[in-house]
């Protein structure tokens, strides 16, 4: 029997209907290959990109095999960021409620016990690790009832610090359940994570969609000192573009450069940890709309965020890694689109930023700027005995 249809995978007609409804007709690899294991409860690992539709084919799942017989939670999916939080809580809720379950979501910056009261008695809980580990830790919830752990972007929950709330929150589940594991990668400490959860779990990964495939994206490395970066920043953002996001370093930082775009005439929001979950969301509306086409974010704020019209993106402060300027820049060209990714380098961040270039596979780009590759030389620091340090000057964003 072919598998293009979600009732060929065992789905529901209440589900289907569901999703006929929104007009989800065919399924799309990664569903194909975990939704008929999932349904038979059995551990999967899913190596799978964001873009993939890889949110449905744990929702769908999930919401079959929920129980609603208990006044306790059933299920858990635990994501890395707020913004996320709320995206899977959205598409997981217009499924749940074909079969009268409900969900919570849990996550910091709203009022805890008010939280916890909701969540408490929710069948489906979708929770980041922190605040779930306090609700925990207070003992405002119980999870000795969950049947079905979903961890959800795993890669980035580690990038992000978040693995001892992760296994303080695991070994608190009933080790009798089926866990599900989606990742971009499950190499290395992920791989480790993964095998540590789950019990002979089906592996399987999937591509995106053609239709969501990466475009072109133009990488390009411009040459700048520290009295000249706001101004090349805003000839940037002044020049024909879509949605532009724009990475720094810090919290401080977002605000301060957002302030002073806006002497410059460019109207710009930040996006950082410090803003309540309204503040953010409606940063975030006001973004994807087109009413401000700058947001300025930290590499933690920018976790999670699912936005494919951004045309460009400006690493204001370089990345520290390859990894990172992987994820910050393939922000952009997403869906099919083109994009462009600009990084702006000072001269003592000229070594360091070349070695990033080497590793992404644009170190003939990098080169092309006339930019030096060469390490900074160590001299002996006569501020600290015994400490030997960089002729970088530090700077402040």
């Amino acid at each position: 029997m072919s598998q293009d249809t979600f009732a060929a995978l065992g789905v529901s007609a209440e589900l289907t209907a569901v999703l006929e409804a929104r007009g989800i007709d065919s399924p799309f690899q990664i569903q194909t290959r975990a939704i008929p294991p999932a349904l038979a409860g059995t551990d999967l690992l899913a190596k799978s990109p964001t873009g993939s539709g890889k949110t449905l084919a744990f929702a769908i799942p999930l919401v079959e095999r929920a129980p609603h017989d208990d006044a306790r939670p059933a299920a858990l999916v635990l994501v890395p960021t707020r913004e996320l939080a709320v995206q899977v809580t959205e598409e997981i809720q217009t499924l749940a409620t074909a079969r009268d379950l409900s969900v919570a979501t849990v996550y910091g910056g709203v009022a805890l016990r008010q939280q916890a009261n909701v969540a408490r008695f929710a069948d489906i809980i979708v929770a980041t690790p922190g605040r779930l580990q306090d609700l925990l830790d207070r003992r405002l919830i119980t999870l000795d009832a969950v049947e079905i752990l979903v961890l959800d972007e795993a890669d980035r929950m580690l990038d992000m610090g978040f693995k001892p709330q992760v296994d303080r929150i695991v070994k608190r589940l009933p080790r009798d359940r089926q866990t599900m594991f989606f990742s971009a990668t499950l190499d290395g400490e992920v791989g480790e994570l993964a095998s540590a959860y789950t019990q002979s779990p089906v592996r399987i990964e999937a591509e995106l969609p053609s239709e969501h495939a990466p475009g072109d994206i133009e990488h390009r490395f411009v040459p700048v000192t520290a009295d000249t970066k706001v101004s090349t920043l805003v000839e940037l953002l002044h020049a024909e573009r879509g949605l532009a996001l724009v990475f720094v370093r810090t919290k401080r930082g977002a605000d301060r450069l957002a302030r002073k775009l806006a002497q410059q005439g460019v109207k710009a929001l930040a996006m950082h940890g410090d803003l309540t979950q309204g503040q953010r969301q409606r940063a975030l509306e006001r973004f994807d709309s087109g009413n401000v086409t700058t947001l300025i974010a930290t590499d933690v704020a920018a976790r999670g965020l699912d936005l494919d019209d951004v045309t460009h993106v400006i690493n204001f402060d370089p990345p520290e890694d390859g990894k990172s300027y992987t994820h910050r820049v393939g922000r952009t060209g997403r869906a099919g689109r083109s994009g462009t990714g600009v990084t702006l380098v000072l001269p003592e961040q000229q070594a360091d930023m070349s070695r990033v270039a080497r590793l992404n596979g644009q170190h003939e780009t990098f080169v092309s700027t006339g930019m030096t590759t060469a390490a900074p030389k160590l001299i002996y620091s006569s501020r600290r005995r015994g400490a030997w340090g960089s002729t970088r000057p530090r700077r402040k964003i």
